[in-house]
């Protein structure tokens, strides 16, 4: 049950919450007031051109974050450009910037450096940029340190160099362009270490070279549209353990490999995790579509980086606990293979990959899928205001909330299934989503599209109360059982008085029968105050719960048996006569329905869990067959033009 009383997180919490909480907190424990150091003006300039291809040819240790090397940006005018304009941090020292292979001076102002290009629209051209320095060891990377980081590992004694670049700290270790609406067609890295280490990276694993220094260089290439924050680094000493998945249907498996600490006690203690990554997978290949980068790989490099970080084909984690695997692997699908169109919209990351924790519970753990829903409605309910939406996209700390972001951003598109209330569809939607803007971004109201037109469901009101609105309703009941008939009343208030005030969602309640089984209903709400008269449920003995299934963020105030309390069919001050007769009921799953005038009407049909089972109009009458269905009770709604609504239980034998 849920209760007025604000539950406080204690400590046993957070350890239930490992995953999706070290996320937000990683990237988000420091709050930062700017996107990056480029004014509005500035990146105005960088739109100027189209980003096609990154290479990253870098020289790395595991015991620093001393960097060098070479990065190329391969690149097409959008319109005539005489500069081209990015973004590397000032502390780095540029050695030289070639233009199409020529040397050329350039302009630097702290982060921003500017080439002339002197190119007509729709020209292509190459910025080289050779470099060499630190990052630095507190910039604007939420995790405390820089965009690239060098740290030991305690427990298996491992220092490892690994970049997290999210949201605006790519250019602390290489040049970039920093836009998210421009990814790159694809992107190689290649790394030089000492020998004694390996370097992970984005796509496969091209070929090893020994340099015979003491170095060898790891080249690494994919083949597949990347955002710059994607991109990444990781090197350590390092055990390659590699497994595969096979998909059914497909001919070749997946590769999944892991960097993990080259210790026999690491592989000891998080094989049985790795090794599940494969059902993880397979799960999510059937409910999204199939997983993105397929012909490439999906994989792990370990890193005490508190969390994870989901770098396309090759997340970056500090452990292998279930819920952090799921959701940086829910990532490759939003996040990855489609990205926020803007920081405002990192829901479509965020929120997907931690409702991706809960679909992996629901199928694989079902036992855990409860709680982990009720603590995501209680992290969402810590505090009243704030919206799923980020209004402050300059702030890291408010984008990677983990009470709006994950948290309540997850429960919604739980709400959101609630509402298709049809589980093929609401999977469909997401695959034609995945489909649709898959190498591209999205934004919020794209995933609200792509799930109306599959459902035929207008999804706006909810998209407002819930996406864009602030807080959660409460409710209030009031019921009264006259002889087989149920009264009720359904109130709600907002959290806050400039909060959301209204939400039309709707609202299962699981009522307890003398002498039957309990039974869960469905009620559509409208309005502040609803009224519902349920004819022949049987004889209701105490309200149960409501919202039982944790379909909604909500809380409870009172509910109240009257005995004076009874609500009629339709508004007049006395019960009207049934205007649709139902034949036979009880029955064994062939029964009609009867108008006794003319008209149009439509009927739905639920089952004891609130799920539709069947839904027409008709005129006169309409034969219903449900004789597929399980035995047991259903509920059906009738509602004619004049706006009068029927409603009554179906028994089937």
């Amino acid at each position: 049950m849920k209760h007025l009383i604000t539950i406080v997180f204690f400590l046993s919490n957070i350890v239930v919450l490992l995953s999706q909480e070290e996320c937000s907190k990683l990237k988000s424990r420091f709050k930062i007031e700017k996107s990056n150091t480029l004014s509005i003006p500035q990146i105005k300039e960088t739109e100027k051109y189209d980003v096609h291809f990154y290479s990253l040819d870098l020289s790395l240790t595991n015991t620093s974050t001393d960097i060098s090397g070479n990065v190329e940006i391969r690149a097409k005018t959008r319109e005539n450009l005489d500069s081209a304009l990015f973004e590397l941090f000032s502390s780095l020292t540029i050695n030289e910037i070639r233009v199409n292979g020529k040397v050329c001076n350039f302009k630097r102002n702290l982060s921003s450096v500017k080439v002339p290009v002197n190119l007509p629209k729709n020209s292509f051209f190459v910025i080289s940029i050779n470099y060499s320095g630190t990052p630095p060891t507190n910039g604007t990377n939420p995790m405390g340190g820089a965009g690239l980081t060098s740290k030991i590992e305690t427990k298996y004694n491992k220092q490892i160099t690994a970049s997290l670049s999210e949201p605006f700290s790519a250019f602390e270790w290489w040049p970039c362009k920093q836009s998210l609406t421009d990814k790159a067609d694809s992107c190689e890295v290649k790394i030089t270490v000492p020998n004694n280490c390996k370097a992970g990276s984005n796509g496969l694993l091209q070929k090893t070279v020994n340099l015979g220094n003491g170095n060898t260089r790891y080249e690494w290439k994919h083949n597949h549209s990347i955002a710059y924050y994607l991109i990444s680094v990781a090197v350590g000493e390092y055990i390659d353990y590699s497994i595969y998945c096979n998909l059914e249907n497909y001919i070749n498996p997946i590769l999944i490999q892991n960097f993990i600490y080259d210790t026999p006690q690491c592989l000891t203690d998080w094989k049985s995790n790795i090794d599940a990554t494969s059902d993880y997978i397979k799960l999510f290949s059937k409910l999204y579509g199939i997983y993105p980068f397929y012909n490439e790989k999906y994989g792990h490099c370990m890193a005490p980086i508190g969390g994870g970080m989901e770098h396309q084909t090759m997340t970056t984690q500090s452990s292998f606990d279930k819920n952090l695997t799921a959701h940086e692997l829910g990532h490759q699908w939003f996040g990855d293979h489609v990205t926020c169109a803007s920081w405002a919209d990192i829901w479509v990351n965020e929120g997907f990959a931690t409702y991706s924790q809960y679909l992996m519970l629901e199928y694989l753990y079902p036992t855990e899928r409860k709680v982990q829903m009720e603590n995501y409605h209680d992290a969402a309910m810590q505090y009243l205001d704030g919206s799923v939406y980020v209004n402050d996209t300059l702030n890291p700390h408010r984008i990677f909330e983990y009470r709006l972001t994950y948290a309540k951003g997850a429960a919604i598109i739980n709400t959101i299934r609630f509402v298709l209330n049809n589980d093929s569809l609401f999977f469909q939607g997401l695959k034609n989503y995945q489909k649709k803007f898959g190498n591209s971004t999205a934004t919020g109201l794209d995933v609200k599209k792509s799930l109306e037109e599959v459902s035929g469901i207008d999804l706006t009101s909810l998209f407002e109360e819930w996406y864009y609105g602030e807080g959660y309703p409460t409710y209030k009941l009031k019921w009264n059982c006259i002889g087989y008939d149920l009264s009720l009343e359904i109130a709600q208030y907002g959290s806050g008085k400039f909060l959301t005030q209204k939400f039309t969602n709707p609202l299962e309640i699981s009522f307890a029968r003398e002498n039957e089984s309990d039974t869960t209903i469905r009620f559509e709400i409208s309005e502040l105050v609803n009224h519902y008269l349920v004819k022949n449920i049987g004889r209701i003995t105490n309200v149960n719960e409501i919202d039982p299934y944790n379909w909604i963020i909500n809380k409870n105030d009172t509910i109240i048996k009257d005995s004076n309390f009874e609500v009629f069919q339709d508004s007049n001050s006395k019960p009207s006569e049934n205007t649709i007769i139902i034949t036979p009921n009880p029955n064994e799953g062939v029964f009609m329905l009867v108008a006794k005038s003319p008209g149009k009407h439509s009927f739905k049909l639920m089952d004891s869990r609130g799920k539709l089972v069947a839904k027409n109009d008709f005129d006169k009458d309409i034969l219903i067959d449900i004789s597929s269905q399980a035995q047991g009770d259903y509920l059906l709604f009738v509602k004619s033009e004049y706006g009068s609504t029927q409603t009554c239980r179906i028994i089937k034998l």
